[in-house]
């Protein structure tokens, strides 16, 4: 075969290849565009918050899935979410669990709900509701559900709550409870 007939032979093969490779982009939409599925999805999620080099919040969730809504980028824990709150001297201060969260990155507001609980390490107390609401730019966690406060003293409860995302000191809205004092 001399070397014009491979090259025709080459090129011929060539435009055939690269001509039946063509998509029809509308056809692959229909296929795998769904208007519900999010814009991105991470699995075994871990997000460190710093400032000056020391961690001021750490984020972990099994699953996070991002949306573009009117309201802006708002990011689902659809299974489950833990926030760790760290101190000025790196030391976590309290840590908050959920089975569900979504935060809105746009204003920094994140919801969390079912089986919530906050913890204090310093104080060896336990808030539990079943929605709370937390502002990233004040550092504030507020709920207007029933809450209960256990300590190794006494158990707090009441509706509503106000308190600072260390949960060192909080307002209760509504407070009941009893406390145990030592003679």
């Amino acid at each position: 075969m001399s070397f014009s007939k491979f090259i025709f032979i080459f090129s011929f093969g060539c435009t055939c290849l690269l001509s039946a490779c063509v998509n029809d982009m509308e056809k692959i939409k229909q296929v795998t565009f769904d208007a519900n599925d999010p814009d991105e999805k991470t699995r075994n999620l871990k997000m460190v918050y710093s400032d000056s080099g020391m961690a001021k919040l750490k984020l972990y969730a099994p699953i996070a899935e991002t949306f573009t809504k009117k309201d802006g980028k708002v990011v689902q824990f659809n299974e489950g979410v833990l926030l760790e709150f760290y101190k000025s001297n790196g030391r976590l201060g309290s840590s908050l669990t959920a089975q569900y969260g979504e935060i809105n990155e746009t204003t920094g507001k994140m919801m969390v709900r079912d089986s919530v609980r906050m913890f204090n390490t310093d104080k060896k107390q336990t808030m539990e509701t079943e929605v709370l609401y937390w502002n990233k730019k004040d550092s504030t966690i507020f709920t207007d559900q029933l809450v209960t406060i256990k300590t190794p003293k006494m158990l707090i409860f009441g509706k509503g709550l106000k308190t600072k995302q260390d949960f060192s000191s909080y307002e209760f809205l509504e407070p009941q409870g009893r406390i145990k004092i030592d003679k």
